[in-house]
């Protein structure tokens, strides 16, 4: 079975080349170009990932996130922009964006891209009640969760991995390059801000357990720290 993407871009001849090249490798992919259409082609095409431009007419990138992680929030999302500042790259997090890729963009990147938040966590055999105890906290990976008392915060795709990464490097020291290779593909300058997003993500969500830190090893990269 080809795995579907929805693409919404509002740029033919982009999305003409765009659309063709990924379909010659094997995806099926339904396109949109208004983002006022995104929601219902989504509930219609029920795709295993969605490839988002944030400038749309009527409706940009960041709202039409927003609407489908309303009524899913699992679904892999992929922002295409042309956008740099770190502001953006919060928001798009934020609304629930696993990754983000920025024009002008390879076919092999938007490629490895896809599969990368395709890519399901390691263990996805195990129960889904499995989960790893870190701190004060639960982490269900395979459902991406991270459990305290009674509270359950979604995690996103990236922010598992990251997360899971850190957790069993724990009380080591894990290269950034490491980080950027293994979850991005490449070290680039655009990942390693996405990194840092990321990071800052991670230590919001830990921040009520005081034994647990994420420390920046200066020229280095990270230790998870688990007192």
């Amino acid at each position: 079975m080809k795995t579907k993407i929805l693409y919404v871009e509002d740029e033919p001849s982009l999305g003409k080349i765009v659309k063709e090249s990924l379909q010659r490798r094997g995806f099926e992919v339904v396109m949109e170009s208004d983002g006022a259409n995104v929601l219902a082609v989504f509930k219609q095409s029920n795709p295993a990932v969605c490839v988002l431009d944030i400038m749309l007419p009527n409706k940009d990138g960041f709202e039409v996130a927003e609407e489908i992680r309303a009524i899913d929030p699992g679904v892999p999302i992929l922002f295409l922009t042309a956008k740099t500042q770190t502001e953006d790259l919060v928001k798009g997090f934020t609304l629930g964006g696993n990754d983000y890729i920025r024009k002008p963009f390879s076919m092999e990147e938007l490629i490895v891209r896809i599969d990368n938040v395709l890519r399901k966590p390691a263990g996805t055999t195990s129960s889904p009640t499995d989960h790893i105890a870190i701190g004060r906290f639960r982490f269900y990976a395979n459902r991406q969760i991270l459990a305290s008392g009674r509270e359950e915060k979604k995690l996103s795709y990236k922010e598992s991995e990251l997360l899971k990464l850190l957790y069993e490097k724990r009380n080591g020291i894990i290269d950034r390059k490491d980080i950027l290779d293994l979850l991005w593909g490449h070290d680039s300058f655009f990942n390693s801000r996405n990194l840092d997003v990321y990071i800052t993500r991670l230590r919001v969500h830990l921040k009520e357990d005081e034994n647990l830190q994420i420390l920046t090893i200066k020229g280095v990269g990270y230790r998870f720290v688990l007192a």
